[in-house]
C-alpha cells in the first residue's frame, strides 16, 4: 500500500514511517523542517529514513502545491503540527500549522481516486486540564495547541460528515521515547543529568499525573487502523495507556537508570498545562485490539540509550 505521512521527520512521524516500511508498505513523507527545534535532530531522523528508502519531500502544507505528495496515496497519516505549549510561539503559528495546513491537505486529497483513508493525529490536549474521559466527553482545551488541534480534528471529521471522506482521528497521550522533541520533559531531563546541567521545572508540575505512552505503543495504535478501517471511518480514538505515574516518579526512574540525581530549578507555573491525563482506551481496545505494554522503565531505558548513542556530544540542541 502507498502511504503518505505528513511530519515524517518528526518524533512520531519518523517512528511511524519505519514501522510501516517494516510491514512492507511504500512510504512517502512530507516535512517542512520548521525551526521550532534543532534542525539537526530532524536531519538525524531523515538520515535513518533515507536508509530505509523513504523519501521525504520538503513541502509546507500551509503553502506549497501538495499534488506531488498525494499522487497515488492510498492512506494519509497526518502527523504534522505546531506542537507544545510555548509562550514564545504566537497564536498565528498554531492556526497556520495546525488548522490551515490541515485544511489545505484535506482540500488536496478530497477528490483523490486512490484515497482509502486519512488518519488525523490529534492529542489529549483537546480534553483540557483533565484528560481522563472517553472520546464522547466534551473537549475543554486550555492552550492554543489544544484549541487548534481540536479545530483541525473537527475540520477533518466534517469532511467525513458532509462529503463522505474516509477520515478518523486519533488522540495521542503524552508520547515519549527515542527521538522525543527536545523541549519535552524526558529529553530535557536526560540531557540535564548526562551533561550536568540543571532542569527547569514549572512549579507544581512534579505532581502532574500522566499517561506516559511509549512511542512504540502509540505507533501500534496508529497502525492498527489499517487492518480495521471498516470500524474507523468517522471515529475518534484515544491512543495512550491507562497506567499513570507522576512527573516526580518519572524523574526518579530516569535518575535510577542513569545513576545520578538531577538538579531542579523551579520556574513559575505555566498556564495551559494539563494536570492529569489517564487515557480511557476502552474503545481502542474493543475496536482496534489495542494493548499498550511498555512500562515507563522499559521505555525510558531505551530513550536514555538513544540519547547516549545519537545525541550526547554530537548534536547541539
Amino acid at each position: 500500500m502507498k502511504i503518505l505521512i505528513t511530519g515524517a521527520a518528526g518524533f512520531v512521524g519518523s517512528h511511524l514511517a519505519e514501522h510501516l516500511v517494516a510491514l512492507g508498505h511504500s512510504v512517502l513523507g512530507v516535512d517542512c523542517l520548521t525551526d521550532y527545534y534543532a534542525r539537526a535532530l530532524k536531519e538525524l531522523n531523515l538520515d535513518q529514513l533515507h536508509r530505509l528508502g523513504v523519501e521525504v519531500l520538503p513541502l509546507d502544507l500551509a503553502h506549497d502545491d501538495l499534488s506531488p505528495a498525494i499522487q497515488g496515496a492510498e492512506f494519509v497519516f497526518h502527523c504534522a503540527a505546531q506542537p507544545g505549549i510555548s509562550a514564545t510561539t504566537p497564536f498565528e503559528a498554531y492556526v497556520r500549522n495546525n488548522l490551515t495546513a490541515t485544511h489545505r491537505l484535506l482540500q488536496s486529497v478530497e477528490d483523490s481516486p486512490s484515497l482509502q483513508g486519512l488518519v488525523n493525529i490529534s492529542t489529549s490536549s483537546v480534553y483540557g486540564a483533565f484528560a481522563t474521559q472517553s472520546e464522547a466527553a466534551e473537549p475543554r482545551p486550555t492552550s492554543y495547541y489544544g484549541v487548534t488541534k481540536l479545530a483541525a480534528e473537527q475540520l477533518a471529521l466534517s469532511y467525513h460528515r458532509a462529503k463522505g471522506m474516509p477520515v478518523c482521528s486519533l488522540r495521542l497521550f503524552s508520547v515519549y521515547g527515542p527521538r522525543e522533541r527536545p523541549e519535552k520533559l524526558y529529553f530535557r531531563l536526560i540531557q540535564a543529568i548526562l551533561e550536568e546541567k540543571s532542569l527547569p521545572l514549572y512549579e507544581g508540575s512534579e505532581r502532574h499525573v500522566r499517561s506516559y505512552t511509549y512511542v512504540g505503543d502509540a505507533v501500534d495504535g496508529i497502525v492498527a487502523v489499517l487492518d480495521r478501517w471498516d470500524r474507523c471511518a468517522g471515529e475518534i480514538f484515544n491512543i495512550g495507556t491507562d497506567s499513570t505515574i507522576t512527573t516526580a516518579e518519572g524523574i526518579q526512574i530516569v535518575e535510577e537508570i542513569i545513576g545520578k540525581p538531577v538538579k531542579v530549578v523551579a520556574r513559575p507555573r505555566r498556564l495551559g498545562d494539563q494536570l492529569k491525563t489517564q487515557a480511557n482506551i476502552d474503545k481502542a481496545r474493543r475496536l482496534l485490539d489495542y494493548d499498550p505494554t511498555t512500562s515507563p522503565r522499559e521505555g525510558l531505558e531505551r530513550q536514555v540509550a538513544w540519547y547516549r548513542q545519537w545525541v550526547q556530544g554530537q548534536i547541539e540542541v
